[in-house]
Parts: C-alpha cells; structure tokens; sequence
C-alpha cells in the first residue's frame, strides 16, 4: 500500500439537516476520523423525536446545535432555559449567531463572554440576508471582537447552500474579502463555512490542506478529505505535489 503523510490539523465541521441514528452509525465507521464537529442545523434538533438516541451515537463527537436555534431562544428571552436544555442533553458547545435576528452588537459580545463561562463557544459572523453585505473591515473587527469575547472559534457565514456572507448571492464566493479575513485573523481561529467542492477546492489550494472547514454535508467528509490530501485532481498538485 502507498504510504501518505496524513495531515496534521483543519477542522471539518459537519452540518446535520436530520439524519437518523442508524444512518449516522455509517457515517461514523466510514468517516468518523474525519469529522470534528457536528452541527445540527438550524431548529432541527428542537423537532427530532429521537435526539437523545442520536446524541448517544454521537457521544464521542462535539455537538453543536444550529445559531439560527440560539437566535429564536433570544428573541423569546428563553436563555436560561436553554441552558438548561444543552446541559441536560449532555452538550459542551453552543453556535452564537446574528444571522437573522438583530442582536446589538455589545449585547451580541456578552452573550459571547457569558455562554463560554460554562460551553465552548462557536460563533458566527454575517448575515444570511443575501442582499447584506458587510465590509471586510467589519468582518475583521467583528472577528477579532468575538474571539476576544471568548468564542474558541468564529465561523464565516455562507449558508448551506453557499448564498450569503462570504458568497454573493449568486454563489460566487467573495475571494478578496476571504483574502483580507485570512490575513487579519488567524485562520486557524476562523471556520470558514464552504457547502460547495469548488468552494473546498478554493479554500485548500489558497489557505492549505489545514484550513477549517464548515458547513460539510455527511456524505462529502471522505471527498473533503480527499482534497485536504490531494488525492483528488482538483488539489493533487497544490497539495501531494507541492513539496516535489
């Protein structure tokens, strides 16, 4: 067997629209190594009848449900309960986010500060209105802002479809603005969401093998992978090829 050096880091960041506990069982003895985070999107937890089933087969992996979920708890005032809930579905990591319900922007930073006393904190930065577009140096400082809050990491909003924030609303991505975020915050802090291959491919030939990804359906963790090793032709000579 050929023998590849297996990379070393980059977070891949699943997203979970609601699959069952038998279908996850095969995602995780085909893909599981890879799979660093699960996200459950957006209110989909709060109407699957068989969470707790499906939090025990993911036990062994972090899980995350959804910032549009957090928002809704915020506009109904149901923090507390909330907290309530993550903690007696067993769940260390809460997503914060601003997508769709307006938050001020202080307010925004001490939730932040308050949810990473007790969870890890995952927040998101943009707006999934895809006729929102803010400035990079809005980006920057609202990044920068929210790890300092105490996020452990900041995720670029994109949408699972790739629509919003960091992609135009006709799906391109917005590669200057990317370009400016990468080099203000350390990518390694940033999770940059990328539904699409041609967005991973992007993100891997420009960032690297080790970039953080986001936003990654189940069935396209091994494929992912694929890129961040360059076993796949759309990064074979950027990644297996680089040091040659």
């Amino acid at each position: 067997m050929l023998d590849f050096e297996p990379r070393s880091g980059g977070i891949t960041h699943v997203i979970d629209k609601g699959l069952g506990p038998r279908g996850w069982e095969d995602v995780l003895e085909t893909s599981g190594l890879y799979i660093d985070v699960v996200k459950l999107g957006w209110g989909t937890a709060y109407v699957t009848p068989n969470l707790k089933r499906k939090l025990e087969v993911l036990r062994e992996k972090p899980v995350v449900i959804g910032g549009t979920f957090f928002e809704v708890v915020y506009a109904k005032g149901k923090l507390d309960e909330y907290k309530s809930w993550l903690r007696e579905l067993g769940l260390t990591h809460v997503e914060i986010s601003d997508g769709t319900v307006d938050i001020p922007r202080d307010r925004k930073l001490e939730l932040i500060t308050d949810f990473a006393r007790d969870f890890t904190v995952l927040s998101e930065v943009g707006s999934k209105d895809s006729s929102v577009e803010y400035s990079a140096d809005e980006w920057k400082r609202w990044l920068r802002e929210e790890l300092d809050a105490g996020a452990w990491k900041v995720i670029t909003e994109a949408r699972e479809g790739g629509t919003a924030g960091i992609f135009d609303s006709s799906g391109g991505m917005r590669t200057e603005l990317i370009a400016e975020i990468a080099e203000a915050v350390d990518p390694a802090n940033v999770i940059f969401e990328a539904p699409t291959k041609s967005a991973q491919a992007w993100f891997v030939k420009t960032l690297g093998p080790e970039v953080n990804l986001g936003n990654i359906p189940p069935e396209e963790v091994i494929p992912v992978e694929t890129l961040r090793r360059g076993l796949r032709g759309d990064t074979l000579k950027e990644v297996l090829l680089a040091s040659k």
